[in-house]
């Protein structure tokens, strides 16, 4: 019998709502699951260059097949969707794109042990990225909390102003004194200024709107990026690049639980020179962002790094 890979993968999906499995997940699942129809698959194939003569050939095989085939699998069964990046995963939800948005920002329902377990929040995320830009990209990062603006344009005035943590990298990090020294008077020519925000999901109803905060946000720094732990939706990615390819702005992929998992899926353009004017406005109505500065400015004088000062300073210890 042979096998019809899309229904059984859409079956598969269909009889588990909302949980995200890999490719290769699926293919193990439909191995132990329809073993005749596998033999049946092995038997017909006729590969010389890569036989399906091993169980983890087999395997390989469906779960390239299960890739090659995304597109039909999307748009045949209603409900079936695929996150982007990679590891790639795919689930079944009648949730539109917005009420995903939202389902992210919720609490998971109460365990069997009645303890309500709190899904990750977009706070959890902080700390992780931050260890990914230092061990990583040598970044050093910290957080800018718009809570503590001075707020003077009334409710949401600050929303599309800051970033929710900055960052910088310090070129000089293996120069000797000397050269050091010699390049104090050129002192933005030693580092580069970063700016990040982060969200939990990034999927069709979001993205747009996303990606153009981070453009807001970012327009002060050298480099510039938008931060998820997650991004879904047939051609998310795609849009994505071409937002990146007009106004420059990167995206990492952040692993929530290994953050050195963490992807750069599109590199930042970089900015020629930092803009003070907007970093000055940020300093006057943010403490956060003047300490900040002022960071910046100290390694501008001692050409020294001082770690403590960094968010990610236990990580890196």
């Amino acid at each position: 019998m042979a096998l019809n890979l899309l229904k059984t993968v859409a079956d598969f999906l269909q009889t588990r709502p909302e949980e995200k499995f890999t490719a290769r997940e699926i293919a193990q699942w439909i191995f132990d699951n329809f073993p005749d129809e596998c033999q049946a698959k092995r038997d017909k194939s006729k590969a010389t260059v890569n036989p399906l003569d091993s169980d983890a050939a087999l395997i390989l095989q469906i779960s390239s097949e299960i890739g090659a085939r995304r597109p039909q699998l999307v748009k045949a069964v209603s409900g079936i969707k695929t996150t982007e990046g990679r590891p790639r995963r795919y689930y079944f939800s009648l949730n539109t794109d917005l009420e995903e948005i939202e389902q992210a920002e919720r609490q998971l329902p109460a365990a069997p042990s009645g303890v309500m377990q709190k899904k990750i929040s977009e706070h959890d995320l902080y700390p992780r990225l931050s260890e990914f830009l230092l061990s990583e990209l040598n970044v050093y990062s910290c957080r800018i909390d718009e809570r503590r603006s001075s707020n003077t344009r009334g409710a949401g005035g600050n929303r599309w102003l800051y970033p929710d943590l900055v960052g910088m990298e310090d070129l000089s990090a293996e120069w000797d004194r000397e050269i050091k020294d010699c390049v104090k008077q050129y002192a933005d020519k030693k580092t580069k200024l970063w700016s990040f925000e982060v969200k939990l999901l990034v999927n069709r109803s979001n993205v747009r709107e996303v990606f153009f905060q981070a453009v807001s946000n970012s327009a002060w720094a050298n480099f510039g990026y938008l931060v998820a732990s997650e991004i879904s939706g047939y051609d998310t990615l795609k849009e994505l690049r071409m937002l990146s390819s007009l106004h420059g702005i990167g995206f990492i992929k952040l692993d929530a639980n290994n953050a050195a998992e963490s992807q750069i899926i599109i590199p930042a353009r970089e900015r020629a020179e930092v803009d003070w004017d907007a970093a000055n406005r940020l300093t006057k109505e943010n403490r956060d962002f003047r300490e900040y500065v002022i960071r910046v400015r100290q390694f501008y004088q001692t050409g020294e790094m001082r770690p403590r000062d960094w968010d990610a300073y236990d990580a890196e210890v």
